[in-house]
This record gives C-alpha cells, structure tokens and sequence, in this order.
C-alpha cells in the first residue's frame, strides 16, 4: 500500500517523533514516581496512525474529539475480545435463538458506532478539500482524489474499510508490542541494563536516540524480536480462506476452509527454540541470529502479510529506544509486573503497566528543545 512506501513512511516521521516526544515529555517528574504506561502507549499509537491517516491528533491537550476517540478505541477494544474467541453459536447455530447471540449484538454496535466515527472523518475531510483547507498528506486526503477519478471503486464504503482496517491493526501492533516489551524488562532488569549500556555507549546522553540509530542497536532489536516471539500482537493471526483446492503439510484442504496459523505455537515450539517460555534476548544475537530471526512470524508472511510491518517496527524500536534513554526505570513494589493476559484478535494484558520512572540527564536536553 502507498500509505506504508518508504517515501511516505519518510514524510510521516515528524508525526512519528512529535507524538513520542510528547509522551516523554508526559512522563517527566523530578523524581520516581508512578505512572501507568498501558494507556499512554494506547493513545500514542492512536495519535499516530490518526495523524497518517486524517492528518490529527485525537488525544492530548488541544484536542476537541477525546470523548469520540475514547469511545471509538473502547468499541474497537470490544470487537478485538469478542473476534478472536470462540462462540457457541459458531458451532452450534441454534444456540443464538435461545439466548447464546449476545456476542453478535455487541459486534454489531460496535459496527454501526465505527462507521459513524469513520463517516465523519470522510465527511470533515471532503468538506476541507472543497474548501481548500485538507491536510494533503494524509490518506483520506489521497483517497478521496482516487474517488474523483475512480467513483465506481472508491466508495465511500470501501474508503471506511480501508480505514478502519488501518485503525484496528495499526493502534493495536505498537501499542501491544510496547505494552508487553516493557513488562518484560521490568521483570529482567538485567535485560534492561545491557540495553540501557549500549544506548549510552553508542549515542551516549548529549542527543536522543533517532529512528535511524535503532539499526545499529543491535540488543535493542532483539528484545524487540523476543517480545514479538513470546507476545505476537495477533497470536493467530488474521484469518484467511482458501480460494481453491489445496495441500498443506499434507493435509488436503479443500475450496473455502477457514484458515489460522497458530504463531504463538510455533513461536514457543521447543523443537525450534532453546528454553522456548524464557525471554532471553540473546538468542537474537551473534551466530545463526539471522536464521532465529526468520523463524519469527508475528505479521504473518508473503503476500498476505501485514503490510503496517515497516511502521509498526519503526514506532516500537524508537519508543523502546527513548524510553530506555531518557529514563530509569523499576518495578513499583516488589513483586514482578503481572503478565497475566486475556485472549482476542490481540492478547492483552489483564492489568495494565504500572511502574516507578526518573528522567536521565538527556531528559532535560529533550524538554529545552521542546521548549524552543
């Protein structure tokens, strides 16, 4: 897709660096104190792909539209529950007239409360454009030019789904992902410090980490691996069916059967992985690390493979990289942060991230310029 070219993903790094500083910026005291980084990490994914894709921020200061944001994020939390579990009526169709179909009442709220949400987007911004005021960078900008030219396909239908297929994987990939990579370097704080000592050896504390510094931090990028490995943001990925006849593994698998590729499973297969359940970021790094990196699938592969896998990567490594940069970092209490986790089309966390944070010296370096 255009939205995720180089070029494009190039032009939206300011968007990308903005909403990151703002976040570092947030969690700024003097001192430890507690902060709860689930939610932040939420809104700054929300933040980012709104601002690829409408060209605006929907929470934060200054921003009008935080009740539909948060309203709009908590249905798409809902539908993320409910579709990735199994339902008695999908096996058993009856049960859903005697009471087992609520499951598809709350998908269908949520349905008609996404396209409202989207429908105004298109709408606000077909209004700027006929007024000259569109963000012409963003995707509806882009889309809407398509319908000019192409009305029969770009529907206003198909423009929704395009976007809110943006929405729902692009928030959920980086904002899990950070969710869960930061959960296990507090419970390996060993982890932490090896990562915390390369950022300072390689870019030391009189800039802040860049998003072309991340591909030479080469322990940074494989805590980020092992977090895809044991937390894949889509632990089964996206449903698929087959278009023809075919064979798998030597299973026939006929015209029209659903398919799902269970990456969890094969990310945690003892057959292919030393000590499977054990986040152990090395396993990443010199010899055969090359070989362990193709093993992982967290956005599926091929032609079908999640085409937000660039951005998503970009957004998670600069992140983690600040964050590990500009702060230190511990548990709040003793006990390790709990990972105890609930499955859907994402596998979140129960409890969110709560943890103690006191900014370093390039901190105040980060804030003089955000000051300027």
């Amino acid at each position: 897709m255009e939205i995720f070219s180089p070029t494009r993903l190039n032009a939206s790094l300011a968007f990308r660096k903005d909403e990151i500083q703002r976040l570092l910026v947030k969690l700024h005291s003097e001192s430890f104190a507690k902060v709860e980084l689930t939610p932040m990490f939420s809104e700054l994914s929300f933040n980012i792909v709104m601002r690829v894709v409408a060209g605006k921020r929907y929470y934060g200061e200054k921003v009008s539209d935080d009740a539909e944001a948060r309203k709009f994020r908590e249905l798409m939390d809902e539908v993320s529950r409910q579709g990735g579990t199994s339902q008695w009526v999908d096996f058993m169709p009856i049960m859903k007239w005697i009471g087992f179909g609520g499951y598809e009442k709350i998908l269908a709220k949520s349905a008609i409360w996404a396209d409202r949400f989207v429908q105004e987007l298109v709408d606000e911004h077909r209004n700027k454009k006929v007024l000259g005021r569109e963000e012409q960078s963003s995707l509806l900008h882009r889309l809407l030019e398509l319908q000019l030219s192409q009305p029969e396909y770009y529907t206003d239908q198909i423009i929704k789904g395009l976007v809110l297929v943006l929405l729902r994987a692009g928030i959920d990939t980086s904002s899990v992902t950070l969710d869960w990579a930061m959960t296990e370097l507090l419970n390996h704080p060993e982890v932490l410090a090896k990562a915390k000592a390369e950022i300072d050896t390689k870019i030391g504390q009189d800039r802040t980490v860049e998003e072309t510094d991340v591909a030479n931090l080469n322990y940074l990028q494989a805590i980020i691996s092992e977090t895809f490995r044991l937390h894949p943001p889509a632990p089964m990925l996206l449903t698929h069916y087959s278009s023809d006849d075919c064979v798998v593994a030597g299973y026939n698998i006929p015209r029209g059967t659903m398919l799902l590729v269970n990456a969890s499973a094969i990310h945690r297969d003892p057959k292919s992985w030393d000590d499977p359940t054990s986040f152990r970021p090395e396993r990443f790094l010199g010899a055969g690390n090359e070989l362990q990196t193709n093993k992982l699938i967290p956005f599926g592969v091929g032609r079908r493979a999640c085409p937000g896998e660039i951005m998503g990567l970009r957004v998670v490594g600069l992140t983690l990289g600040l964050l590990i940069q500009c702060y230190e970092w511990k548990k709040h209490g003793y006990d390790n942060v709990d990972t105890t986790e609930y499955g859907g089309i994402t596998i979140l966390k129960v409890k969110p991230v709560e943890t103690m944070c006191k900014p370093r010296p390039v901190m105040a370096k980060l804030l003089s310029n955000s000051l300027d």
